[in-house]
């Protein structure tokens, strides 16, 4: 093109003043308007230097941010329990940090740095897609981006589906674009898809058949357990934890008078 050449540009780049940033290059493109014969496509070309050298700046800027940021002393607990106490008092199930838990660490800890987040949703096609987009003072930003299906785990309606598969991809987004992780990774299987098949533990399904209290904490306690066995691929879970779901459905059934118990 015939703006400003390579070797223009570069001569500009090298008399650069050190320390200094790219306001000297509007101070150019100032003097050099009143210049005779200086033209557009060389203003052009300067304001394009700019803003690519603005861009670099921004990003090695974020880049220092997000290291000074993940150097600060931060710990996600894990204070949210899923589960249910056996007759023996014992906890059935897992813990997992909720994504306030999470918001509360990272967000001073980001803002004392020039750092920010944000989420975009959208829905379509029977999927829900959550983007985290971290942001810093000089305008640089990067987007971690999850999808998962309406959460229909338990007894939720469609709002509440909705509303737990965007927490839950709130949460895992959140922790990935800063690469930040709780106490303990958790995988809290009853969000968005499921429990973890790789943490599966029989005897936990086996006392969770047992302990349902009426058909549907049954029917829903089966529906999940047999989608993680399956996910296993367990011929002898499947075998154990049908038979218990069968022995806990008799004696939930209500029986016909004069039945003996």
């Amino acid at each position: 093109m015939n703006a400003i050449t390579t070797t223009e540009q570069h001569e500009i780049l090298v008399q650069r003043p050190a320390g200094s940033d790219s306001s000297f290059l509007l101070r150019i493109i100032e003097a050099s308007m009143g210049q005779q014969g200086f033209d557009i496509a060389k203003i052009s070309a300067l304001l394009e230097v700019k803003k690519q050298w603005d861009a670099d700046e921004a990003r090695k800027a974020y880049v220092l941010a997000m290291s000074q940021f993940k150097a600060e002393p931060m710990e996600i607990l894990k204070r949210k329990q899923v589960g249910y106490t056996t007759r023996d008092g014992d906890f059935v199930g897992y813990a997992h940090a909720e994504l306030s838990d999470i918001t509360e660490v990272v967000g001073p800890a980001m803002a004392k740095h020039g750092l920010s987040f944000r989420w975009d949703i959208r829905q379509e096609n029977g999927s829900i897609s959550v983007d985290c987009i971290v942001r810093h003072a000089q305008g640089h930003s990067e987007t971690v981006t999850m999808h998962a299906p309406p959460d229909a785990s338990g007894k939720k309606n469609a709002i509440q589906q909705v509303a737990s598969a965007v927490t839950y991809l709130s949460r895992y987004t959140l922790l990935a674009a800063t690469g930040m992780a709780t106490k303990g990774m958790d995988d809290d299987g009853d969000q968005a898809g499921g429990e973890d098949a790789d943490s599966f533990r029989l005897a936990d399904w086996l006392a969770k058949a047992e302990e349902a209290v009426d058909l549907n904490e049954l029917r829903d306690t089966k529906e999940r357990g047999f989608a993680v066995i399956r996910k296993r691929n367990d011929a002898d879970s499947y075998r154990k934890f049908k038979a218990a779901i069968e022995k806990r459905l008799t004696a939930l059934q209500p029986r016909e008078p004069g039945q003996e118990g």
